[in-house]
Formats: C-alpha cells, sequence, structure tokens
C-alpha cells in the first residue's frame, strides 16, 4: 500500500477544489487532488458549461428563425439535436482539457479514486488522513491540511424518483438522444427556468411549476414577475404557489401524469406530460466520505463550517456547494481560495455573500448581485429604486431584444447602492459591474458618471443610477 504526504490533499476537482489547488501551489504548497470521476466537476461536466451550450444553441434557433425581421432571408430553420449534442461535448472537452493544463503547469498532482477521510490512526495523529481506492489499489495520503470540496448532485422529490427516462435530472437532460412533445418542470429556480426557455425553444409544451409564490424566488419581485410574463408570452405555462402530490404521479411508457394543487385557492388539476424534469435544488455530497471518524459536523447533508470555511477538525476545511449556500461555481472557486489562504496564514476577510452575482441563462436573462428590494426594507433601509427599460437602450433594439430592464436599489440615507437586478439582453456579462460598484461601496451617483458608450446595453446601467434620483436622460 502505497503513501504519500502532501501540505494539501483536496477531496473533489470541481471549481472549488481545483482553483484551491492552484492558489495552494502558488502559495508554495505541494498539493494533490482527488478525483473520482473528471476533473471540472458537476459545473464543466453536467452543468454550467453543457447547459450553457445548449441554451446558445436555443438562442441561434431563436435568432434564425427571426432572420427575416433582419433582412436576412433564410430557409425554414430547424434543430439538429444530435449536432448540437455533439457540439456541447466538444466545449466541454476543450475546457476539461484547460483544466488538466492547469493541474500540469502548477504541479499540483491529481489522483484518480475514490477519497475517504481516516481518523486518527498509524498514519497520522490526528484526523485528516486520505484512503484512495481505485480498481482494487488502495493508497494513503497524509496531508498537513484536508479539503472537502465534494459537490452536490441532483435533489429528487420524495414518491417521484429519478428513472433516467420519464422522471428526470438536469444530468439525464444535457443527454436527451430526442425531444419529448411535452415537459413539467418541477421548480423554478435558476435551472427550472433555464430549461424552460431552452425547451420552449426547441419546441417543446412547457409547464413550469414552482411552489412558492415566484419564479426565481430569490431574485427581486419586479424580476422575477417579468420573466414569468416573458415566458408565457413564448407560450410557457407558468404555475407558481403549486404543489406538486408526488403520490398521485402515474408513471407509464407513454409518460407521466400528476396531480398538483393550488395552495390558495386549493384547487386542483390533474397535470400530464411526456416527461418530468425534477429541478427542486441540489443536495450536498459527503456519503461515503467517511467523516463519521472525524468530528467533523453535518447538518442536513451540508458539511458545517466557519467563515473561514474551518470545520470542527482545525485541519479539515470545506468549500463549494458541499456546505450549502450559494451553490455557484464562482462562489466555490472564490471559497476554496479563501480557504487556502488561511492555511497559508494569511488573513483574508470574510466573503460577502451579498456580493455574489448572481445569473440565470435564459432568454432574456436574469442577474443581479446585492439586496432586493424587498430584502433592503426588510434590514430597515430607506430604500430608493431607479429603473430604465431596454426599450429605450439603442443597443437593445439593434439586437432586437428590447424586452426587460434595469433595477438599481440604493440606500437614501447612506446613498449606497444596495443591489443590481437586470433582466434582459446580455445581462449576465453586464452585471459585473454591478458588482464592482457593490465592491467599491459606490453610489448611484458613482455609478451614473462613470462613462457608458454609446450604443451600448451597459447604458441602462447609467440610466438606471440616474433614474434613483429622478434624472434619467432617456428615460
Amino acid at each position: 500500500m502505497a503513501e504519500a504526504s502532501y501540505d494539501l490533499v483536496v477531496i473533489g476537482g470541481g471549481v472549488g477544489g481545483y482553483a484551491a489547488a492552484i492558489r495552494a501551489a502558488q502559495l508554495g504548497m505541494k498539493a494533490a487532488v482527488v478525483e473520482r470521476d473528471k476533473l471540472g466537476g458537476t459545473c464543466l461536466h453536467r452543468g454550467c458549461i453543457p447547459s450553457k451550450a445548449l441554451l446558445r444553441t436555443a438562442e441561434v434557433l431563436s435568432t434564425a428563425r427571426e432572420a427575416a425581421e433582419y433582412g436576412v432571408d433564410t430557409g425554414p430553420a430547424a434543430l439538429n439535436l444530435e449536432q448540437a449534442m455533439a457540439r456541447k461535448r466538444r466545449v466541454v472537452s476543450q475546457l476539461h482539457q484547460g483544466v488538466e493544463f492547469l493541474m500540469k503547469k502548477h504541479g499540483v498532482e491529481v489522483i484518480p479514486g475514490v477519497g475517504r477521510v481516516m481518523g486518527p490512526s498509524i498514519f497520522s495523529p490526528q484526523a485528516g488522513a486520505v484512503a484512495v481506492e481505485r480498481d482494487g489499489d488502495r493508497m494513503i495520503l497524509t496531508p498537513r491540511f484536508l479539503l472537502i470540496a465534494t459537490g452536490s448532485r441532483a435533489k429528487a422529490l420524495p414518491g417521484l424518483p429519478f428513472d433516467g427516462t420519464r422522471v428526470i435530472s438536469s444530468d439525464h437532460a444535457l443527454e436527451l438522444s430526442r425531444l419529448p412533445a411535452s415537459m413539467l418542470i418541477v421548480g423554478a429556480g435558476a435551472i427550472g427556468v433555464e430549461w424552460a426557455s431552452m425547451m420552449a425553444d426547441f419546441g417543446v409544451r412547457v409547464t413550469l411549476v414552482e411552489a412558492l409564490a415566484q419564479v426565481l424566488p430569490q431574485e427581486d419581485e419586479a424580476v422575477s414577475r417579468e420573466l414569468a410574463r416573458l415566458l408565457k408570452k413564448r407560450g410557457v405555462r407558468v404555475m407558481t404557489r403549486v404543489r406538486v402530490l408526488t403520490e398521485t404521479a402515474d408513471v407509464t411508457e407513454e409518460g407521466v401524469a400528476v396531480d398538483v394543487v393550488q395552495e390558495e385557492s386549493g384547487a386542483r388539476e390533474r397535470v400530464a406530460a411526456e416527461v418530468v424534469l425534477v429541478a427542486v435544488g441540489r443536495e450536498p455530497v459527503t456519503d461515503g466520505l467517511g467523516l463519521e471518524a472525524t468530528e467533523v459536523r453535518v447538518n442536513r447533508g451540508a458539511v458545517v463550517v466557519d467563515e473561514h470555511y474551518r470545520t470542527a477538525e482545525p485541519n479539515i476545511f470545506a468549500v463549494g456547494d458541499v456546505i450549502g449556500g450559494l451553490q455557484l461555481a464562482h462562489v466555490a472557486m472564490h471559497e476554496g481560495i479563501h480557504a487556502v489562504e488561511v492555511m497559508a496564514g494569511r488573513t483574508p476577510k470574510p466573503i460577502d455573500y451579498t456580493m455574489m452575482p448572481r445569473c440565470t441563462y435564459s432568454r432574456p436573462e436574469v442577474a443581479s448581485v446585492g439586496l432586493t428590494e424587498a430584502e433592503a426594507r426588510s434590514r430597515g433601509c430607506e430604500v430608493v429604486c431607479g429603473q430604465f427599460s431596454f426599450k429605450a437602450n439603442g443597443k437593445a433594439l439593434v439586437y432586437g431584444a428590447p424586452e426587460g430592464f434595469v433595477k438599481v436599489v440604493a440606500d437614501r440615507d447612506t446613498d449606497d447602492v444596495l443591489g443590481v437586478h437586470m433582466i434582459g439582453p446580455r445581462v449576465t456579462d453586464l452585471i459585473a459591474e454591478g458588482a464592482l460598484a457593490r465592491v467599491l461601496n459606490a453610489t448611484p451617483w458613482e455609478m451614473a458618471h462613470t462613462v457608458h458608450p454609446h450604443p451600448t446595453l451597459a447604458e441602462a446601467l447609467g440610466e438606471a443610477a440616474l433614474a434613483v434620483d429622478g434624472i434619467a436622460i432617456h428615460g
């Protein structure tokens, strides 16, 4: 049985894990990543990248169908699903090779296999040694520090388990060999909304149901209301405040039928679809890790950590989806870097999650950072908002995408920008300016007097900031 020592061992080669390993190498630490599947994790192989590749296909298809509006004559546009899936795989493969290159460039050892955390043993007086198994072989890694970054998996609905055919997760959806005629999507968070938008563009009849009062429950109410309106305009049936009665589900070779009930009225309805996509969130992956042999605490499946991502074992840290919270790739990356800097003796400030941007890549896109108007009011802030419609933005009209708006939430007393919320074309790229405004503790005046070139979509940000003071030029 082989044994090796490191400064840092990371279990999980997703964004949080590999970014942490790279940062450790930059700080002079000997680092290794244990990965059971492929470097890049869920984001690269079953989440962010492949889904966005298919969303891009949906966008191109929609544009092609509207080509005549731009003075471009083409034949009837149609989806080639096989080609779209092949392109998705090429994009993923290229990025996967890039991550592998980064590991080699920084001298991070990648150890394939299943990692299990060990308690105090002959290998280490403290918990945190890692047993790695692969193809019957076993090796022991003894690090100074251990980072758990095992990510998350799609959560199933009790009583409606995944079968990969009629009841599917987003993982299964990414491997569809043919499009269903109809799809019921349970859960209208970012994943559910993105798939609803994509499938609608692909010509699938979509019903989107959400238990809470609005689609994208974490977003500003005005943004969610506008998105629901635009999805309905495109033929998506949107139902909110609806509970799915899984005990009534009837799964057959032809499809799925299930009762749903309106929470307010009690009205009950039978909904049928060829496929049900369950998008009710993701659960941390901690089973099989061996944490029961350590002092590491787990609460509702998530590893419990402090503000520096340290567990109850002082040498064991955890980041990313496995700790719950904001389950976003860029959040995991920053958490991983923060944890490693703490290991290296540095003193980074705890991450302020109101600085973390959130993006939904539907059509239209949604992006936000900071507090919603409701959140700001609930904290006792004297709120003032400015809003600017893309219908008054020249570049949005040129793009043929004038739907949506930018909303700036500010504190009247301090004049601080508390939040930026957007729905419209390319807003997932534009939100970086809002995130910078939050980091710099900017005021609406400073945002407004940052010169935004004309014609650009970014002008809408400047105009929304001016609107906070009621002086938008084009509003």
